[in-house]
């Protein structure tokens, strides 16, 4: 068999979770926290000398301690583990706020998810691997270096993570890629535009508030409450009372009210085990179930730096996009040439708290109504009445009374003029806003991903071994929308 035959592997790396698997599948076969774990004393004594200072022993020993720390080499939950374990071993995260800062950390956590965690011959499989969308394009050349260099793959597609999670939300091969994606993922967070499957580079807006961001919240909040949890194990229990508790409140003034009312009905109970000792120990999560996403839409709760809303950055980032893919991006319309409705498509594990897609709705509804009966009122006040008879007027004396200026009977044609414009509706007209969440939307982009690798066509898109060998690393630098993302 060759590779053309074989399911193409799909690798979602992003900055708290690595999803991967095969092309075809539902899911993806492992997520694993981006996280690898070296032994400090193997690491230390690999590295090479500097220039000009003294060898630190021979050769074969460095290369023995090299030897020794590829093997002493851990990533995801096991990495964890092994830090908590072991004073050993340091912890290094390869990408922070949706890039690859250490290459060669990246390259080894690459060879564990293809060789021990998928178990296959890299040579053997065509890859699809995923990118911020504000990635440089010299971040790609890296990536098919290692790709083509290390792990000898026969071809390589590199794709835009916002477009990989649009694509997630159809059920149908009959789909129009226009939307907004809202990708909130655990260190970085993007509200970015696509046209037609091309993604609005002016209009990318970015938020300084991610997953991470309401973990450390919610870990705030129990620390300030004096929660008995011990100091190793704080933002660990933090993270998993976040994803197992937390949900999005309709107004939090009514959600402080009704904790009050009733804590029996609404506090949850926590209950762990203290490493060193063996203990249980138990905390109470009460306020911080629906504090800790609150900070999306009222941001100044939690830093004072940045106070605009979520909704607000979408709203804005839709207004700044072209104005003939304004109106589609907030709600695209149902036809039967496109029977699903897309728009504003949420994506990332942070997007998946309970009621968090309503909430969103509903805010950036207001914004939109606000707007539109602001534009209504100024059409019938000052200079927006004179502009819009002018308008009205050039359309009239265009279409309508061609005959009657020419023979220079201007006075006749003004009734006419009159009539005409007493027809004309120039208000402006309602928008619908439709956020999309569905059951998937927590690995959305590798969904995406999957489907897509899927395709005949996404072979014919991929950039091959002989391509890169005969152009060079530059090849990765872009690569096409194919037939297959529609």
């Amino acid at each position: 068999m060759d590779a053309l035959s074989r399911p193409a592997v799909v690798i979602d790396n992003g900055t708290g979770y690595t999803k991967m698997g095969f092309a075809g599948n539902v899911e993806p076969c492992f997520i694993t926290p981006t996280v690898v774990a070296v032994n400090d004393s193997f690491s230390s004594s690999a590295q090479p000398a500097a220039r000009g200072a003294p060898a630190r022993g021979n050769w074969l020993a460095q290369h023995s301690a090299g030897v020794m720390a590829d093997l002493d080499f851990y990533i995801g939950e096991e990495a964890l583990a092994r830090s908590r374990a072991s004073s050993s071993h340091s912890l290094s995260y390869p990408i922070r706020n949706g890039q690859v800062e250490n290459w060669d950390t990246m390259e080894r956590f690459w060879q564990q998810c293809i060789f021990n965690y998928l178990r296959c011959d890299p040579e053997d499989h065509y890859f699809l691997l995923t990118e911020s969308p504000l990635t440089a394009p010299e971040t790609r050349e890296y990536t098919g270096e290692i790709m083509f260099e290390t792990f000898n793959v026969p071809g390589l597609y590199i794709a835009v993570q916002p477009v990989l999670a649009l694509a997630a939300g159809y059920t149908t091969t009959k789909c129009e890629m226009t939307g907004v994606v809202v990708d909130v993922g655990d260190g970085a967070t993007h509200i970015v535009p696509v046209a037609d499957g091309y993604v609005i580079g002016s209009s990318i807006r970015s938020i300084p508030i991610t997953g991470k961001d309401v973990t450390q919240f919610v870990h705030q909040l129990l620390k300030e409450r004096g929660e008995n949890i011990p100091p190793e194990e704080s933002f660990d229990v933090a993270r998993r009372i976040k994803e197992m508790y937390c949900y999005t409140s309709s107004d939090i003034v009514k959600e402080f009210n009704k904790h009050d009312r009733e804590p029996s009905k609404y506090v949850k109970h926590w209950t762990g085990i203290k490493p060193k000792t063996g203990a249980k120990y138990t905390c109470d999560v009460g306020y911080e179930r629906f504090l800790g996403p609150e900070i999306f839409f009222n941001p100044e709760i939690y830093n004072n730096d940045f106070t605009t809303p979520l909704q607000v950055v979408i709203d804005k980032c839709i207004q700044s996009s072209p104005i003939d893919t304004r109106r589609a991006l907030y709600k695209t319309i149902e036809s039967k040439e496109f029977p699903m409705a897309q728009n504003i498509v949420l994506s990332g594990g942070s997007t998946m708290f309970k009621d968090f897609h309503r909430r969103l709705q509903r805010d950036l509804k207001k914004i939109v109504d606000a707007r539109v009966r602001a534009s209504n009122s100024r059409l019938i006040s000052g200079d927006a009445k004179v502009q819009t008879l002018l308008f009205a007027l050039n359309v009239f004396l265009s279409k309508k009374a061609d005959n009657q200026l020419e023979t220079g009977n201007f006075v006749a044609a003004l009734p006419v003029f009159q009539s005409h414009i007493n027809h004309i509706d120039f208000q402006a007209q309602p928008i619908e806003v439709n956020v999309v969440s569905h059951p998937i939307q927590r690995y959305a982009v590798w969904f995406g991903g999957s489907v897509l690798a899927s395709t005949a066509e996404f072979y014919e898109a991929c950039h091959t071994k002989a391509e890169y060998e005969e152009y060079g690393a530059s090849i990765c630098r872009s690569n096409p929308v194919f037939k297959g993302m529609y």
